[in-house]
């Protein structure tokens, strides 16, 4: 059997977010005392005793029929589908509100079975706290405290054993938390059109999009499958400048974001067309960069713009954004599906190279043909001299290069030595890292310890020592005669 799936459904702040990390033992799901912080489905894996399954967070329901609020709903909605049960969460020390009882009837409409969970329960007799709940219908309240942990636990493997959850071996080593396959990290500034192209690539909507911006706050891993190959899409919140940031919650959203960076294979850097290259989207390459990914770029919103902004757009590509020359570049639109699919062959074949290995024979065969081709500079009148050179890692590839004074190279011949190894290898869309390791001279560490134990200076210490080579010399000679 598969894992069964558990859906935390309720008003906003309620703890459902709280709840999710403590079943999942995580800090995925964002937490704060801020109503309406969550709005799309986040799932986990958790595990009770022997039992494992999957728990998934959604946002509160909170009646509206404008803005957001109803695309959060369609969110909760399809999460109450594809669950094997629902746990509804209400505010103990709030009591039962009339929002609480349109959920409850709300909820009744799913032929699932849903368990009434009364949350921040610390401090309070159980049976005081629950009294005004039964009125609901919803059978025994299970009394909780997601913050403390209280009872926790106990309730929710009563709840999967009562669904007839079971053991599975099969199903151990599998887990949501394991991202599997191409992990893709959608980014950019807010409304940019993130959550938009997330949901055409995976053709259903899967993350509420919304002309407003901040509308994504935690970074959503999406797992799914495309000719074969499977993906994780992780869509993050918009990073907006430094000065704008006022609310916590961006800020911890923003985190997040650069979090998913460093965690993915492949980056797609989303770019507003109607709007060109900003220097915030400048700012956004550099964390890319820095994180050492795969990348690609999507200019977004190709199909709104006029052949006056086509043409600066693309003037703006080759003039701005010379220093990731090497990133494939597409002309999309989201909203309407045009150039989406290529995206999809783009991030397979920056994968490809990322996860490239390459021998060391290879690589110092590369190396040798760089340096024929343009030596490295003289350095006090001295050439620098790359003896040989190995992988020191992948994703990004990583080249440790060992010889002479190497830590004197230019800035410009390493950039010399990328692009050749690039070009060599054929790692497309990635940054190549390069590592330089100075030979060391074995007779450096004698010479500093005689020279510390006599108290004498180097200059002196070489004298001395060439003094008793030669005095050896002469004593030889004279034996011999």
């Amino acid at each position: 059997m598969s894992k069964p799936v558990i859906a935390l459904v309720g008003r906003p702040n309620v703890g459902k977010s709280t709840l999710f990390n403590r079943l999942t033992r995580s800090r995925d799901a964002i937490v704060a005392d801020y109503p309406g912080l969550t709005r799309d489905r986040q799932y986990g894996s958790g595990r009770v005793g022997d039992i494992p399954f999957i728990v998934v967070d959604t946002g509160g329901l909170s009646g509206e029929q404008e803005g957001v609020d109803p695309l959060m709903a369609g969110q909760v909605r399809s999460a109450i589908q594809e669950a094997d049960a629902v746990l509804f969460m209400v505010d103990g020390r709030a009591g039962l509100l009339p929002t609480d009882e349109a959920i409850a009837a709300y909820l009744r409409n799913f032929d699932k079975p849903i368990y009434l969970l009364i949350n921040k329960a610390e401090g309070f007799d159980a049976d005081v706290i629950s009294a005004d709940f039964f009125q609901m219908g919803l059978g025994q309240p299970y009394v909780i405290s997601s913050a403390h942990g209280e009872n926790v636990a106990e309730t929710v493997e009563h709840i999967l054993g009562d669904i007839g959850a079971e053991y599975d071996e099969n199903e151990e080593e599998f887990g949501l938390d394991d991202h599997p396959g191409i992990r893709v990290a959608v980014i950019g500034r807010p409304n940019v059109g993130k959550s938009t192209l997330i949901n055409r690539m995976i053709g259903e909507e899967r993350v509420v999009a919304y002309d407003m911006p901040g509308t994504t706050r935690d970074s959503i891993f999406v797992p799914f499958e495309r000719d074969g190959q499977d993906y994780t899409l992780i869509d993050t919140a918009g990073v907006r400048r430094r000065k704008n940031i006022k609310e916590k919650i961006e800020k911890f959203s923003i985190v997040k974001a650069i979090e998913a960076m460093e965690s993915c294979n492949v980056v797609i850097l989303v770019i507003d067309g109607s709007e060109g290259i900003t220097d915030q989207d400048l700012t956004l390459l550099g964390l890319a960069l820095e994180s050492g990914r795969g990348m690609v770029l999507a200019i977004n919103k190709w199909d709104n713009l006029s052949e006056e902004q086509r043409s600066k757009i693309k003037h703006e590509l080759e003039c701005k954004l010379l220093f990731v020359e090497y990133a494939k570049k597409h002309l999309i639109s989201a909203l309407h599906g045009s150039g989406v699919g290529d995206l999809f062959q783009s991030v397979q074949v920056v994968y490809s190279a990322v996860m490239k290995k390459v021998s060391t024979s290879d690589l110092n065969r590369v190396l040798e043909q760089a340096v024929l081709d343009h030596q490295p500079p003289l350095i006090n009148g001295r050439r620098v001299k790359l003896r040989y050179a190995h992988l020191g890692g992948l994703n990004p590839p990583r080249v440790i290069i060992h010889g002479n004074k190497v830590d004197k190279l230019a800035k410009s011949y390493t950039r010399y030595l990328m692009n050749f190894f690039r070009k060599s290898f054929k790692w497309i869309g990635t940054p190549v890292f390069i590592e330089y390791k100075t030979s060391v001279n074995p007779f450096e560490t004698k010479k500093s310890n005689f020279t510390h134990r006599r108290g004498q200076s180097e200059s002196q210490a070489s004298n001395a020592f060439l003094k008793r080579k030669n005095k050896k010399k002469t004593q030889a000679k004279r034996r011999n005669h």
